[in-house]
């Protein structure tokens, strides 16, 4: 277990994204990684569960506290559910799938995707039973780590502990939120209501982290020795707050971040880290991304000053800025010799979205303090760190188990070095795990596909012993940010706007529901005033249907969906429509509102209508401002 994040400086230069051909099957990467997520399951496994060598654990997480905490994630290597990098774990594998889910489908990894994230989040729903009460964590990790057991054989105390008024937990809450909010995002069109559920829960975690602020291992102080927030609580209430605005549009959360972005330190930091604990550069990477859509409205000023801090992140992960994050001799990104390889993925990942940001928003040029970075120098770099990972290194060695030739067989994970129960089920002790399993000197006997370790040291070594936890441990929060790059890097270099709305293909397999993972009877939201108006029963969604340029500019044709999501029909609709400057067909004028177009008089529940505009500018702001259900 470990932590960290990474921050940093930069400015760029337009020039058209290329990524180089290389050896390596991204593809067959990105498969590997949605199998170790399921070889960390905790509860009632399902029976589309590929990494059979696992079994039904954690079956009465919850129980002795009154509450359902069967399901979620082990972090690591151990079985432990921590609930603070579980929750970074779904933010950061939702915002991989909601930047490249076109391209996990043409790999046909978009409905293991989905299936990755709903086991977090209905977990999440689980834990959090009321408004102001969240369970941020089952086990402990001081008896937790006294033992080497499989997770079916547990003996390990599984306490459960919680946050609430009394106890609260602001960076634990937010993070959640920041999960709950990128997650319903995900859903919206594969699952409403689930979607609809996830953002209630969003809405109230982050309620509850504002109201009751604290550091949530100052109330569950079992977790400080594992996942200390050393950053404190200000940088996760911000990245939630831009989670909560992208989510919703909801202009509450993006005054939130112009209020605050100097007292928390948003436009203030500028971190060379971005992980579990520290979320500033991934705040204000998002920050970027509403100001380059031209979302900030009046807060572009303080929006500009998150942009440069996040550019400060890329020219020192670059190499180019005043202060950088230091390399090993082979290139890597190096910040602590304690799995390193969680802060190479999600600054990765950062250098990725940014890179296609700047190439969307076709105006930026980053200046660093020692030159330019062009959005394609951006991503070849997060390609070059991907290389590493999957063995172009000093020692030829693939740091994902099971990708290419050369890989670690002894993993410091309990489940995969001790034999299958499902081969022999004799019960394996506490202790005796460990003169047994741990100091055995061989390979693992259950191979854990798609394991993401902590990687080498500071000079490219590597010692691939299970007790080398500080390299051979892996963890969910080192492969959740690797999937979108892994996406990426996949589909090529065919040119997509990554500042347009998400709007997410079917998956080639049907999602399948989480056997023993039901979602608790949704709660009604504790909201702060301004948020209330966000509860609509119309659903707005557009895309970029086709695009073409002419006398030196490009425009768009952008179709908009306008769907009644209730269970009575819609009369008297009215639409606000913010930023048009082109033609529009499909909707009436009347006064500065638009309705129904003159042949339409409602909208029968169930039922969508459509209209399109031209922009040669970003996409419209859409808001549902009337509408009457009889």
């Amino acid at each position: 277990m470990g932590g960290g994040v990474v921050v940093l400086m930069g400015m760029v230069l337009m020039m058209p994204l290329l990524v180089s051909g290389g050896g390596h099957d991204y593809g067959k990467a990105l498969s590997k990684s949605f199998l170790f997520f399921e070889a960390q399951r905790s509860g009632v496994l399902p029976s589309t569960q590929r990494i059979n060598w696992r079994s039904n654990s954690g079956l009465h997480d919850g129980k002795a506290s009154g509450v359902d905490l069967v399901g979620g994630y082990y972090d690591a290597g151990d079985n432990v559910k921590f609930g603070l990098p579980m929750a970074f774990t779904i933010t950061m594998m939702s915002w991989g799938i909601l930047e490249y889910g076109k391209q996990m489908a043409e790999s046909g990894e978009l409905g293991h995707a989905l299936d990755a994230v709903k086991w977090g989040t209905d977990y999440f729903i689980k834990a959090h039973p009321q408004p102001y009460v969240f369970y941020g964590e089952v086990g402990d990790g001081n008896t937790d780590h006294y033992c080497w057991q499989r997770p079916e054989d547990m003996t390990t105390d599984r306490h459960a502990y919680r946050i609430d008024p009394q106890h609260p937990g602001s960076d634990l809450a937010a993070e959640t939120a920041a999960a709950m909010a990128a997650a319903s995002m995900v859903f919206r069109r594969h699952n409403p209501a689930y979607s609809a559920e996830l953002i209630n829960h969003a809405y109230q975690l982050f309620d509850f982290a504002d109201k009751y602020r604290g550091k949530y291992d100052s109330s569950i102080t079992v977790a400080q020795k594992y996942y200390r927030s050393y950053s404190g609580y200000a940088d996760e209430l911000l990245w939630s707050a831009a989670w909560l605005y992208q989510a919703t549009n909801n202009e509450y959360y993006l005054d939130y971040m112009g209020r605050n972005g100097d007292s928390m330190g948003g436009t203030g930091w500028a971190m060379t880290e971005f992980g579990w604990d520290v979320k500033y550069a991934g705040a204000q990477v998002l920050a970027s991304k509403f100001l380059m859509q031209g979302k900030a409205g009046r807060h572009a000023a303080v929006l500009e000053r998150y942009q440069q801090k996040a550019d400060s992140f890329m020219c020192s992960c670059l190499g180019k800025s005043t202060r950088n994050v230091r390399r090993t001799p082979g290139g890597l990104l190096f910040r602590q010799r304690w799995n390193n390889m969680q802060f190479v993925s999600s600054a990765s990942f950062l250098l990725t979205v940014y890179s296609d940001y700047l190439s969307s928003s076709r105006h930026r040029v980053v200046r660093c303090a020692s030159g330019y970075a062009s959005p394609s120098e951006l991503l070849n770099f997060a390609k070059s760190q991907v290389d590493y990972i999957l063995g172009d290194n000093p020692r030829a060695t693939s740091y994902m188990v099971g990708y290419g030739s050369t890989y670690p067989q002894q993993v410091h994970h309990r489940a995969s070095s001790i034999v299958s129960i499902k081969v022999n089920p004799s019960f394996v002790s506490c202790r005796g795990g460990y003169d047994t399993w741990y100091n055995r000197k061989a390979s693992d006997p259950n191979l854990l596909e798609g394991a993401l370790v902590g990687g080498p040291d500071a000079y490219d070594n590597f010692a691939d012993e299970r007790d080398n936890y500080e390299q051979t441990e892996p963890a969910t929060y080192n492969n959740a940010p690797i999937l979108g790059i892994l996406a990426r890097l996949s589909g090529g270099s065919r040119g997509f706007n990554q500042l347009l709305p998400v709007v997410l293909p079917n998956p080639t397999a049907p999602m399948v529901n989480n056997t023993g993972m039901r979602s608790s009877p949704r709660i009604e939201p504790s909201l702060p005033a301004p948020v209330k108006k966000t509860f609509s029963p119309i659903i707005v969604e557009q895309k970029a249907t086709s695009s073409w340029s002419y006398k030196s500019r490009t425009y768009h044709r952008y179709s908009v969906t306008v769907t009644n999501d209730s269970g009575k029909t819609v009369t008297d609709l009215s639409l606000s429509l913010a930023k048009l400057y082109g033609p529009i067909w499909g909707l009436s004028k009347s006064g500065e509102s638009y309705g129904f177009p003159r042949w339409l008089k409602s909208l029968p529940a169930g039922e969508s209508l459509e209209f399109v505009y031209i922009h040669a500018a970003s996409p419209i702001d859409v808001g549902v401002s009337g509408y009457k259900l009889v």
